[in-house]
């Protein structure tokens, strides 16, 4: 009988299942606990096939579930506190399946070994087990997941609008402070004080067209190309972007770009997607420093390039453009302006990268399509 043979090899049957765990590259240490569920598991497959061998056979559904529907039952019980337990402790949805799959492997393998044949209806009733195990443990590991993409999600919106919120009420009242000098009547609007003016309700507006980009780029609609003068666009967003070189104490240098070349982009995105970089570029360039912004034609393409003098990337900045992510010092903000400016570009036909100059800087390039 298949029960009586695991109830024998029993410890044999969870030290096979720990020693494959132990094998795979990248598996947690020898001591690490991994197989709480296989052990439980094992004993409520042992107890559905005892109870398979009496004349009350349909009580062994209460242990082990239906075929295909699983519902309420021990085994799908065990599975669900198991998937959690991998979750929490950092395991991946690939173990939360592989542990039952390397139980049905050592089971099948002992059994082969010493020559102890396994019958149909047995063998029926242990895939139903191992089914209903490994859909609960997935389902609950899946769950989990949901719950954290969903909690993480809430907490970035919220840091996001607080970020917002902040710059917004910076730059209103600078705005604010500079109306009230041109109103006393000694400043003059075509002075000092009314360009403050003028670049506060530039940034405002560079501020909010960005804000809206991220939306329609994180919301995956799609791009509402136009054809366009990459001379003026680079223009454009070098005088919205002057702003933040000032504050940082950087100088922005923008190269001379040849007034014949086009591209065919959704100006919003793009914009908010080079004025990412160079808000970058300003917040990690050295002070006293320059940045360049550049764009050219390279063949069938055409290149913007943002160059900073930052020193170099720092370790890690292989993982830069994923979300979340933040490489240097400065920890203002999310980590997230690299992810959208990707996701921009991408959205454009276009592919973004980087050059690192180790001890020098770093140069970010939006490769685009050139529109003939």
């Amino acid at each position: 009988m298949l029960h009586d043979f695991l109830s024998i090899n029993r410890a044999t049957l969870i030290a096979r299942c720990a020693q494959m765990v132990a094998s795979r590259p990248g598996s947690k240490p020898p001591n690490e606990p991994v197989l709480t569920g296989i052990p439980i598991f094992l004993d409520q497959l042992i107890k559905t096939l005892q109870i398979e061998q009496t004349a009350e056979r349909g009580l062994s559904l209460a242990v082990s579930g239906h075929a295909g529907i699983g519902g309420s039952s021990e085994i799908g019980t065990a599975a669900i506190l198991h998937g959690h337990e991998l979750f929490e402790r950092g395991f991946t949805l690939e173990q939360a399946v592989r542990d039952y799959g390397d139980l049905c492997q050592a089971i099948t393998g002992l059994a082969e070994d010493v020559d102890a044949p396994i019958e149909v209806d047995e063998f029926r009733t242990f895939n139903r087990c191992l089914d209903n195990a490994i859909a609960g443990a997935v389902t609950e590991y899946a769950n989990e997941q949901r719950l954290l993409s969903a909690s993480e999600g809430i907490a970035a919106l919220n840091t996001r609008m607080g970020s917002l919120a902040h710059e917004l009420r910076n730059l209103v009242q600078t705005a604010t402070l500079a109306v009230r000098a041109l109103k006393s009547g000694n400043v003059g609007l075509s002075g000092a004080t009314g360009a403050v003016l003028d670049r506060c309700l530039r940034a405002l507006t560079s501020l909010i067209d960005r804000s809206l980009a991220e939306v329609r780029v994180s919301a995956g609609l799609p791009a509402q190309q136009q054809v366009i003068s990459l001379a003026e666009f680079i223009t454009d967003v070098a005088s919205a972007a002057r702003f933040d070189a000032e504050v940082r104490e950087s100088t922005l240098i923008v190269e001379t770009v040849d007034p014949a070349l086009y591209v065919n982009i959704d100006r919003d995105m793009l914009t908010a997607a080079v004025i990412n970089l160079l808000q970058n570029a300003f917040k990690f360039t050295r002070r006293q420093t320059e940045v360049r912004l550049s764009a050219r034609a390279s063949g069938e393409r055409v290149r913007i390039d943002v160059q900073d003098h930052c020193g170099g990337l720092p370790p890690g900045a292989n993982k830069m453009f994923q979300p979340f992510s933040q490489n240097g010092e400065d920890r203002s903000g999310l980590g997230l302006g690299l992810d959208i400016t990707r996701r921009s570009v991408e959205a454009n036909d276009g592919v973004l990268s980087v050059t690192d100059r180790p001890g020098s800087g770093c140069v970010f390039t939006i490769d685009l399509p050139l529109q003939r």
